[in-house]
């Protein structure tokens, strides 16, 4: 089974959050996260936006890059940085969950990143393909992150594809 990684999704989808606070994830984007079984990590990655990535994905990830850390750890190279050891702690125990992808797509959006997405129920969501992994966006949000991004987004395409 190929991973996230190696089936780029891509496309803007306009949702609405329903009652139960459930999005429903289009079909053009399901692929990697039916892939896997509908195990999935929701992710917070900035105030209006959270990431949703087949759970095997993000726990490779995840497991890279804290191995990684311990290593620096043991080697005596992050003395004297206790205090950002701790906040990486702090933001891996409170940054992510395990959630399961239910029929039709829905995807049930944790208390907690609830508010951190900032949609309220029947509010608007935006689904975006992000290459790698699914976000869920409050529109506000990816409108005020695209017209940031955007005059950069030629030299990023050019950079990526040479």
């Amino acid at each position: 089974m190929p991973d996230a990684a190696n089936q780029f999704v891509i496309g803007e989808f306009p949702r609405a959050l329903d009652d139960r606070h459930r999005v429903s994830i289009p079909p053009e984007l399901l692929g990697p996260l039916e892939a896997a079984g509908g195990d999935c990590i929701v992710a917070k990655e900035r105030r209006g936006c959270l990431s949703v990535w087949p759970a095997a994905d993000w726990q490779k990830q995840l497991d890279q890059g804290v191995q990684l850390v311990r290593s620096k750890m043991e080697a005596g190279r992050l003395q004297g940085r206790v205090g950002e050891v701790q906040l990486l702690g702090r933001m891996l125990s409170t940054r992510h969950k395990p959630v399961q992808l239910a029929g039709r797509g829905r995807l049930l959006i944790p208390d907690g990143f609830r508010e951190f997405l900032g949609v309220e129920p029947g509010g608007d969501v935006l689904v975006i393909g992000a290459a790698v992994c699914v976000e869920l966006w409050r529109p506000d949000a990816f409108a005020a992150y695209v017209e940031k991004r955007m005059p950069r987004f030629r030299k990023l395409l050019e950079t990526l594809s040479s």
